[in-house]
């Protein structure tokens, strides 16, 4: 018997956004990695005047791309530029639909000459093994998905960061020499216990720092090096808690509904695509509701994507984002929730992460979603990555956050007019300002 496929969810369900509508899902997770080590709320702001460890071995989903024709299947079916891609350097990598809607994004490095990994929210990794399955490229494909859904043993690479200003320092002492001097997004290989692995300029919350990629049989003694280098400079390890709230200071809006669920040329693909999985799965929720899934989606240039875009070559969608490149409606920006109405409305909000897609209005008119919430102490409220009308998207501009859950198709159409409104500040996305004007320099 066959897996059901996303066309048989959809089908069954009665519409795309029938089956992805799930108001109040449950807390998003990291697997294996301890919720907290010394407190979410001292973890989530370590990074700002220390140094910390991130633990990135397991929630995240792995595909190996190897092959003389990988090359070309990637620039085919993506938005990047791949004529100076050196190996070990990476790129936010941006496929998208014919319509220029974002898929996902995700992290593709170049491991070896003809040898690629792509990491991060899968449904991106899906979409280049459908086209270089469906295209007859000559490639292979080893996937390796997140601690949750695996069930064949341990992950295939273990993944750290090290981030925070005495970042270097620990770096220094746990390679016994200055740490490569290498430019942002790019790596070089280095030795830590004992071990080789591949030393990547990178990091999710502003601050210096490398991200360590290596064989899963060489964690332990790394991830004890690391550990041990770390505790004379008061390395903080994160635990899961706080290490899903990171991205909203530094301006990655990690959850995207792909453009894949309505266009009917399409349908083959979404019958490759299995129902339970990512884009099956993933719920949308909040207050904004629309029965059309298309209002849900997003272009990459709304997501701060627009330096990953270049034209100078073929690829699906190309068309649309030429056309979309000065034309798109909304821009990125960081929503500050004003603390006396989330304290009205939530009371201690405590530890809080939501991906809702809530409405922001001005003047009751609905401007743009707030897409990634969560609370943040030394900030005294919430803060919110989103998308609101450029024409609104002014730092300063005074808009209301409609905070909470619609039902979906059988609440009456103005169901949201119900639910709670809470100030908000429109400011600068990325929120943190190391992030926003120093840090690829």
């Amino acid at each position: 018997m066959s897996m059901p496929s996303l066309q048989d969810g959809i089908d069954n369900a009665g519409s795309p956004v029938k089956l992805l509508w799930k108001p109040n899902p449950p807390l998003q997770t990291v697997p294996v990695v301890e919720p907290e080590f010394s407190g979410w709320a001292e973890e989530q702001h370590a990074y700002q005047d220390g140094v910390i460890l991130y633990d990135l071995c397991h929630h995240m989903n792995d595909l190996f791309i190897e092959g003389p024709e990988a090359m070309i299947l990637l620039s085919s079916v993506s938005a990047n530029d791949y004529e100076k891609f050196e190996i070990g350097q990476a790129k936010q990598f941006v496929p998208v639909t014919e319509h220029g809607d974002i898929i996902t994004d995700g992290i593709l490095m170049r491991m070896a000459e003809n040898k690629f990994l792509l990491s991060g929210v899968p449904a991106s990794q899906t979409w280049v093994r459908y086209h270089g399955e469906r295209g007859g490229y000559d490639v292979s494909f080893v996937a390796n998905a997140d601690s949750h859904n695996r069930k064949d043993g341990p992950p295939a690479m273990f993944r750290y960061q090290v981030q925070g200003p005495r970042a270097m320092e620990v770096m220094e002492r746990v390679l016994g020499a200055p740490p490569p001097d290498v430019k942002f997004f790019h790596s070089e290989e280095v030795i830590i216990g004992g071990r080789k692995l591949r030393a990547f300029r990178h990091g999710m919350a502003g601050q210096p720092g490398f991200e360590l990629l290596g064989q899963w049989e060489d964690n332990d003694p790394v991830k004890q090096a690391l550990l041990d280098a770390g505790e004379p400079s008061g390395l903080v390890q994160v635990g899961g808690l706080a290490y899903y709230t990171n991205g909203i200071e530094s301006g990655w809006i990690p959850t995207p509904t792909p453009g894949i669920y309505s266009d009917p040329a399409l349908e083959d693909y979404r019958k490759f695509v299995p129902l339970y999985s990512y884009e099956g799965q993933k719920p949308l929720h909040g207050s904004f509701y629309s029965d059309d899934v298309a209002d849900y989606y997003v272009s990459p240039y709304e997501l701060g994507y627009g330096r990953s875009i270049k034209f100078n070559h073929d690829f699906i969608g190309r068309a649309a984002l030429e056309k979309a490149k000065d034309n798109y409606r909304r821009a990125r920006v960081t929503f500050v929730f004003n603390p006396d109405d989330v304290r009205k409305v939530l009371g201690d909000p405590g530890y809080l992460l939501r991906y809702p897609r809530d409405r922001v209005e001005l003047n009751g008119e609905l401007v743009g979603l707030s897409m990634y919430t969560a609370n943040f102490p030394d900030q005294g409220t919430l803060l919110s990555l989103g998308l609101i009308d450029k024409a609104h998207a002014a730092p300063g501009t005074q808009v209301e956050i409609v905070f909470g859950e619609h039902p979906g198709s059988d609440a009456p159409a103005d169901f949201h007019r119900e639910l709670p409104r809470i100030r908000a500040t429109v400011q600068p996305s990325p929120y943190d300002q190391v992030a926003r004007t120093s840090y690829r320099a």
